[in-house]
């Protein structure tokens, strides 16, 4: 079974998912995420190389990728100040969409590259022997058959 070409996401209201859904233009899915720089999380200061970001990523009503908000809140140095601004700032976007409502999703593939590393939904099945696997990233949420919604973190 190959990657379907929307992949459905399941929206949990008390987890990972808890910021997609739909609006007026289409659906989205935001997320407070954070990334690590390569080779930075066996030293002593990897905090200092977690960068925070507020995430908003739009698409069409089929699921095509329409644009992307994204804003660095700060490091791991101040991490609980880091994630409540950045949980902050989504929180605005998300009361600016249209018709804004929480639910399920079906989105294809798209990525982009934010501060050298890649935010949004590929195809790593290299990744798993050449299993059918899609990963949000830097979100770190796998999807796989039978592509009913569900994911591993």
């Amino acid at each position: 079974m190959a990657i379907p070409d929307r992949v459905p996401i399941s929206y949990e209201p008390d987890y990972r998912t808890r910021y997609i859904g739909r609006y007026d233009e289409g659906q989205f899915f935001g997320s407070v995420t954070a990334t690590l720089e390569d080779g930075s999380g066996a030293e002593d200061d990897w905090y200092r190389y977690k960068r925070w970001y507020a995430v908003l990523h739009r698409f069409d009503a089929d699921g095509t990728h329409a644009g992307s908000d994204v804003w660095f809140a700060g490091t791991s140095e101040d991490e609980a100040a880091s994630g409540d601004s950045a949980e902050a700032h989504l929180v605005e976007w998300l009361d600016a969409l249209p018709g804004r409502v929480f639910a399920d999703i079906a989105i294809r593939l798209f990525q982009i590259e934010v501060d050298g590393h890649i935010f949004g939904l590929v195809d790593e099945s290299e990744e798993y022997d050449g299993e059918d696997h899609a990963e949000f990233l830097p979100d770190d949420l796998g999807f796989d058959p039978p592509w009913d919604g569900c994911y591993d973190t």
